[in-house]
């Protein structure tokens, strides 16, 4: 007697096969989203600090140099940290984000911003015709964001930001 083999029995190893063959792709397709997603969410964090720095210096008189000093260390605190004291220990929004990469500018010194001059800070026009504002800016600036190094997504070590930026009414 002689027994017939189906065809299914000679495939039996080609959906292992198929899925090994479309596994590759898959992972670099979800390494590639998670490191995607968390740069995003990185870039969020950051954007949200400086205005919540930003805010707070807004509320200061830069021509009062004492309070707007104290004023801007607890917005580079803020900025960095969440909480206005900069806390040894503590553990900064985003991470390698350091004070040092918060840059404030004023009418009383746009010396950290070059490319903005104390006129574009200083009775700026409000478009309605019936007064003038004073700005204050805050800003990040070289921020890297570090990725996690996940396999198969061709990212390198880090990526710099662009300068993050927030603008306010001032006093």
């Amino acid at each position: 007697m002689r027994f017939r083999s189906s065809p299914r029995q000679h495939e039996h190893g080609a959906a292992a096969v198929e899925f090994s063959l479309v596994l590759i792709p898959l992972l670099v397709l979800a390494f590639g989203v998670v490191e995607y997603g968390r740069a995003i969410y990185h870039y969020d964090i950051v954007a949200k600090s400086v205005r919540a720095a930003s805010r707070l210096v807004a509320a200061y008189d830069p021509s009062d140099s004492t309070s707007f000093s104290n004023a801007a260390t607890q917005a580079r605190c803020l900025a960095v940290f969440g909480k206005t004291s900069c806390e040894s220990g503590s553990t900064p929004l985003a991470p390698g984000l350091s004070t040092s990469h918060i840059k404030i500018c004023t009418r009383a010194s746009a010396a950290q911003c070059p490319d903005l001059q104390t006129s574009d800070l200083q009775n700026v026009a409000t478009g309605t015709g019936t007064g003038t504002i004073q700005l204050v800016v805050v800003r990040i600036e070289g921020y890297q964001f570090g990725f996690l190094g996940l396999p198969f997504t061709g990212a390198g070590p880090s990526l710099q930001f662009n300068t993050i930026s927030s603008v306010m009414r001032g006093l």
